[in-house]
C-alpha cells in the first residue's frame, strides 16, 4: 500500500491563516487609529478654511496659563530624559587566533592521551569516545604547556598562557578601535577556573599603565556564562558613570585545569575545552553610536540554585549491539531545562511581538483552567531575532537548543561551526560565533541578536543586541577559513 501523501493545500492554507493573525494582532493599533484620523480629516474638510480660521481665533488664551504649560512640559520632559536609561553601544570587539604550533589534532590528542594515561586504558578509550563524538575539527589549539608529556600546569605556564590569549585580544582592539589605554573608564576580567593573585584584571592593569582611577572587577568561578554577566555588570556601571568606556575581556585559562586523573567526568573537559579569548570595547558616549556594531537592548540572568546533579556531567550506555554511548546526564540536561524556561519566560515579554504574546497567554490560560495536559505554546522566536548565538559547549547542548527553541541548521549553524573550528572556549564563545556571523556577511542594520549562554551554577543568561550599521566582513579568526565553511560534521568520527 503506498503511504498517503501529505495533504500539502491545508498545510499551505494553515500556514496563510497564521501569517494572517501575526499582521493583524501585530498592527492592531494601526489598524485601530486608521478610521479615526479618517474621521477627524473628513469632519475638519466638510467644515471648511474659514469656518476653522474663525475657530482659531476665537480662542482665549491666558499669558499665565501658556507659560505654566510651557513650564511643566519642559519640566516632565526633563525629569523623563533624565530617568532614561543611557544607552550601551557595542564599539568593536576582538577574538584570539591561536597560533599554528598550538594545534592539536585528533591523531596528536591520542597519541599523548596514551603516554600520559598510559596505566588506565579504560580512561584513553573514554577520551577517544568523546573525541568522535564532540563535533569538534582538527584545527583546534591547547596551550603550550599541555603539548608537553606530561603536561606542565603550573603557575607560571597558566600566566603564560592568561597573558598571551588577553593581551592579544586587547592588543587587537586596541589597534582595530584606535583607543589608547587612558581612555578606559572601566576594566572587567572574567576567567572561570583561573584566578591567580595578583589577579588577572591587575594584571592587565599593569600591562597597560592604566589610569589610576579606572574601576576593575575580576569575575571568577561562574562557568561559561560568565561573558554575559560581565556585559550586564558593564551595563550597570556605564549607568551611573557618564562618558566612560568599559573593556570586557572573557576568556578560560586552560593550562591548570587538565586533568590526569581517572575520574571520567572530570576528563570530558580534556577533550571539549580549548584555547580563546575576546576583548570587548563598550561605551555610554554618544559620538559612538555612528560607529559603533551595536547596541545593547537587553540582559536577562537566571540561575537555578547549586545542585549536586548538575556535576555528573556525564553517563555511559550500552545500545543492543554492545556499543557503548557517551551522552549528558539526564538530571544535568533537566536543570539546563528550567534555567532555559526561566530565562525565556523573562526574556519573552521584552522581544516577542503581540502575536506570540497572546498565543502564549492563551494558552496559559487554557492549561491553568480548562486542562492541565494541554501542550505548551513554544513562542516562534525567529519573529524576534534574526541571529542566534548559543553558546558552543558541546554538540548536545546546540542540538537541545535547537530543538526546543524549533530553530533552522541555518540559525544554529555559527554555532555548530565555532565548536568545530575553536572548541569550547568557554565564555568567549558568544563572540567566536558573531564574528562567524559577520564574516559571513549575514549581518544588517537592524538585525536583532540573541545571545544564550549556560555556565555552572547552574546559569542561563542571555544578551539581545541590535545591529547599529552593516557590518561589512573584517579581519578575524575566521579570516582564513571562512570561505571553507560550513563543513559536514558527521555523527561520529572513527579515529
Amino acid at each position: 500500500m503506498p503511504q498517503n501523501s501529505p495533504d500539502v493545500t491545508s498545510s499551505v492554507k494553515l500556514k496563510y491563516v497564521k501569517l494572517g493573525y501575526q499582521y493583524l494582532v501585530n498592527r492592531f493599533l494601526t489598524f485601530l487609529l486608521v478610521p479615526v484620523i479618517a474621521t477627524v480629516i473628513s469632519h475638519l474638510v466638510r467644515r471648511g478654511p474659514d469656518e476653522l480660521i474663525t475657530t482659531v481665533k476665537s480662542i482665549q488664551v491666558d499669558v499665565v496659563q501658556m507659560l505654566c504649560s510651557v513650564f511643566i512640559i519642559v519640566f516632565m520632559s526633563t525629569i523623563y530624559f533624565m530617568s532614561k536609561p543611557r544607552s550601551v553601544y557595542l564599539v568593536d570587539y576582538t577574538c584570539y587566533k591561536a597560533p599554528v604550533t598550538c594545534r592539536v589534532p585528533f591523531s596528536t590528542f591520542m597519541e599523548h592521551s596514551r603516554l600520559i594515561l598510559k596505566d588506565n586504558p579504560k580512561s584513553v578509550e573514554f577520551q577517544m569516545r568523546i573525541l568522535e563524538r564532540s563535533g569538534l575539527g582538527e584545527e583546534t589549539s591547547l596551550p603550550p604547556a599541555i603539548h608537553y608529556i606530561p603536561p606542565n600546569p603550573t603557575m607560571e605556564s597558566a600566566r603564560g598562557e592568561a597573558e598571551l590569549v588577553i593581551f592579544s585580544a586587547i592588543d587587537d582592539l586596541f589597534a582595530k578601535t584606535g583607543l589608547k589605554p587612558k581612555d578606559i573608564d572601566v576594566l572587567i576580567v572574567n576567567c572561570s577556573l583561573f584566578s591567580p593573585t595578583p589577579s588577572l584584571s591587575a594584571m592587565v592593569v599593569n600591562k597597560y599603565k592604566l589610569r589610576s582611577n579606572i574601576k576593575s572587577f575580576n569575575l571568577s568561578g561562574m562557568g561559561c556564562s560568565a561573558g554575559i554577566i560581565s556585559i550586564d555588570l558593564a551595563r550597570d556601571l556605564l549607568q551611573v558613570v557618564p562618558n566612560a568606556n568599559a573593556l570586557v575581556v572573557s576568556t578560560e585559562i586552560i593550562t591548570p585545569n587538565y586533568y590526569k586523573g581517572n575520574e571520567r567526568a572530570m576528563l570530558l573537559p580534556n577533550c571539549l575545552f580549548r584555547m580563546g579569548a575576546a576583548a570587548i570595547l563598550l561605551s555610554n558616549k554618544r559620538r559612538e553610536k555612528s560607529r559603533a556594531k551595536y547596541k545593547l537592548v537587553h540582559v536577562v540572568r537566571t540561575h537555578k540554585g547549586s545542585d549536586d546533579r548538575a556535576y555528573k556531567c556525564v553517563y555511559e550506555q550500552e545500545d543492543s549491539q554492545g556499543l557503548v554511548g557517551i551522552n549528558l546526564s539526564k538530571d544535568l540536561m533537566a536543570i539546563a531545562a528550567e534555567a532555559l524556561k526561566s530565562n525565556i519566560t523573562t526574556i519573552g515579554p521584552l522581544v516577542l511581538p503581540a502575536s506570540e504574546q497572546l498565543l502564549f497567554l492563551l494558552t496559559l490560560i487554557g492549561r491553568k483552567i480548562f486542562n492541565p495536559k494541554w501542550k505548551p505554546y513554544i513562542p516562534d522566536f525567529k519573529l524576534a531575532f534574526e541571529h542566534f548565538c548559543i553558546h558552543a559547549g558541546g554538540r548536545a547542548v546546540i542540538d537541545e537548543l535547537q530543538k526546543n527553541l524549533q530553530l533552522s541548521a541555518e540559525h544554529v549553524e555559527a554555532s555548530r561551526m565555532t565548536l568545530h573550528r575553536f572548541g569550547n572556549t568557554s565564555s568567549s564563545s558568544l563572540w567566536y560565533e558573531l564574528n562567524y556571523i559577520e564574516s559571513k556577511g549575514r549581518m544588517k542594520k537592524g538585525d536583532r541578536i540573541w545571545q544564550i549562554a549556560f555556565g555552572s551554577g547552574f546559569k542561563c543568561n542571555s544578551a539581545v543586541w541590535k545591529c547599529n550599521r552593516n557590518i561589512c566582513p573584517t579581519s578575524g579568526p575566521w579570516e582564513d577559513c571562512i570561505d571553507r565553511y560550513p563543513v559536514h560534521i558527521p555523527e561520529v568520527v572513527k579515529l
